[in-house]
């Protein structure tokens, strides 16, 4: 536990500057400035490779309650994290627990991001805050330690999903067919998902060529940034189109799937980033309530006339999903795996798995 109270800021692009307190490591970074609206799961939200290059406010007023769990055969699909390390750039809470209790909890909070290098502010009125993002919409922001100050930096003008993408091949052997995963920055959890299903896995580099591997059904992943700067991505979902394999998009896979198909994509003004997010099954009565982490879209407008909109998001009517007319081409913006959250979803795995042959 920190010693002595040590003065930090938020400082936004527009000019705005929230005075707190620093926790975890006492450093600056910059980076874009997004909030996320759960009330839990904060080791798998920091974990999360679609967080990278970003500035994570949690809206709940209290973190690290339940501190952070104990790891479980290294960094394997049994640990409660989404990845092997924290993803983000830097976390702003209002406030954060010193002392934490729960029955699987090693560490606190603040020692978790102060070991992994990684700046925190509480303190801060994270309710005004992420009024204001609503209001203006995601902004480049950095927390700034005492007497420091560094530029900002758009995250977007990167390719994020280079460096949370595996760097080789990954297989994980099962008894039933075999699924490719292109690894774009992909939460344990949905490899975890399938291989529980009883699948082989062969999880893949976010630009490895396809063309020479034996699968039987691809799934795209999640991952961070803007899906236009993972065009290398898009050719080899493009090949594998080619070949008549069932594919899947998951969250950023959706909108690469999308390019894949010639639509178009865009930055949605603050992005869906929570554990509740109504999504309705077009041409059904059913909605769903969605996990999700995104901060661009799919164009509805630009879908040629063989794809139609899957799912719709029941906020504001942005596409949650898309699906192929006649061939088994689909994906969703939402997270079927689901967790923290509900597991509304997940039925949409073995609806994909029952495709393969």
């Amino acid at each position: 536990m920190r010693s002595s109270v040590v003065h930090s800021s938020l400082v936004l692009e527009d000019g705005d500057v929230y005075h707190g307190f620093a926790f975890g490591k006492t450093t600056s970074v910059a980076g874009e400035v997004v909030f996320n609206t759960g009330m839990v799961g904060y080791p798998e939200s920091l974990t999360d490779p679609s967080y990278a290059g970003e500035i994570l406010v949690l809206t709940y007023p209290l973190m690290g309650n339940y501190g952070i769990p104990q790891e479980h055969n290294g960094h394997g699909l049994d640990s409660p994290f989404e990845s092997p390390r924290i993803q983000v750039q830097g976390l702003v809470v209002s406030e954060h627990a010193m002392e934490y209790s729960h029955w699987n909890a090693i560490r606190s909070l603040d020692d978790w991001l102060r070991d992994a290098g990684i700046p925190g502010v509480y303190g801060i009125d994270t309710r005004m805050l992420t009024k204001r993002l609503r209001e203006k919409g995601t902004m480049l922001g950095k927390i700034l330690a005492p007497n420091e100050d560094i530029p900002f930096h758009d995250p977007s003008k990167d390719n994020l999903v280079a460096g949370v993408s595996v760097p080789e091949t990954v297989r994980y052997a099962g008894s039933g067919p075999t699924v490719a995963i292109i690894d774009c920055g992909c939460k344990t959890s949905i490899v975890r998902s399938v291989v529980e299903r009883g699948v082989t896995v062969i999880r893949v580099p976010w630009n490895y060529d396809l063309s020479n591997e034996a699968f039987d059904g691809l799934i795209i992943s999640n991952g961070p940034g803007d899906p236009k700067q993972c065009m290398e991505t898009v050719a080899v979902v493009q090949q594998v189109m080619t070949r008549e394999k069932p594919i899947l998009g998951i969250c950023l896979g959706n909108q690469i799937l999308a390019l894949a198909a010639g639509a178009d994509t865009y930055k949605l003004k603050y992005g869906h980033r929570s554990q509740n997010q109504p999504c309705r099954e077009v041409g059904t009565p059913r909605c769903y309530i969605t996990s999700q982490n995104h901060g661009y879209a799919v164009h509805a407008e630009t879908l040629t006339d063989d794809w139609e909109p899957w799912f719709v998001n029941a906020n504001d009517g942005t596409i949650e999903g898309i699906k192929h007319r006649s061939r088994p081409l689909m994906s969703v913006q939402f997270h079927p795996e689901a967790a923290p959250g509900p597991y509304d979803t997940g039925y949409l795995f073995d609806h994909f798995l029952s495709l393969l042959h």
